[in-house]
């Protein structure tokens, strides 16, 4: 069975963001090395961690204990069932990627009037 790393990352650096926390902050919480959050949250040096690991983070980051080893292994991980139906927080996601799109097109606007006036 092959592990998707990068579905890990993902889920850490989305779930992050959505809760405004410092990779100092979930380190902390989960009792990991900040070395070891970054490397997975940037999908640096992918390698088989202790299932400990993904628990205190999956904990940390205020999610199921096997959400991130499941995530892992490529099924569909559900964040506890009261989060999963609220209707605030998947307002709030998908503001959250209206905004990434639109300081991308900001970003590449610039990027175009910049180099007009060069």
């Amino acid at each position: 069975m092959a592990e998707d790393w990068t579905a890990v990352a993902r889920a850490i650096s989305d779930r992050m963001a959505e809760l405004r926390a410092t990779q100092m902050e979930v380190a902390g919480k989960a009792r990991v090395s900040l070395t070891t959050l970054r490397e997975l949250q940037r999908n640096i040096n992918p390698r088989r961690r202790r299932p400990q690991t993904l628990t205190a983070l999956s904990e940390a980051l205020g999610w199921p204990p096997d959400y991130l080893a499941t995530t892992l292994r490529g099924e569909n991980a559900e964040p506890y069932a009261d989060e999963k139906h609220d209707p605030l927080l998947s307002s709030l996601v998908s503001i959250e990627r209206e905004l990434g799109d639109l300081r991308d097109r900001v970003d590449r606007i610039e990027r175009q009037l910049a180099g007009e006036g060069g």
